[in-house]
């Protein structure tokens, strides 16, 4: 039977992620001493109250912000690729003349 005890929403939350993050819900259970069958349960109700909620309209100016900064992100971090290379390129070619 049930301990009783009384989990925050947050505490479900961390819980649900942290099963994701270990990729097992009963390593993630034990660690945070709770049956795996909590977990399951809170995972399952929290899915379905995102379904309800994904009715919403899809682009919202939320959502066309979240696109907008991945796509800036992303186009930053090709940047810095590059950047990496040709500084890595350039000091190879720094050291080539300073042994001759």
């Amino acid at each position: 039977m049930g301990t009783g005890r009384v989990y925050t929403v947050e505490f479900k939350k961390q819980a649900i992620e942290l099963a994701a993050s270990l990729g097992s819900v009963s390593k993630a259970a034990e660690q945070l001493g709770i049956p795996d069958v909590n977990i399951h349960a809170w995972r399952k109700r929290l899915s379905a109250g995102k379904n309800e909620k994904s009715q919403a309209p899809v682009s919202s100016p939320e959502q066309d912000e979240i696109k907008k900064l991945k796509k800036e992100n992303n186009e930053l971090k090709q940047v810095n690729l590059i950047l990496k290379t040709a500084a890595a390129f350039f000091s190879q070619d720094h050291l080539k003349k300073s042994i001759n």
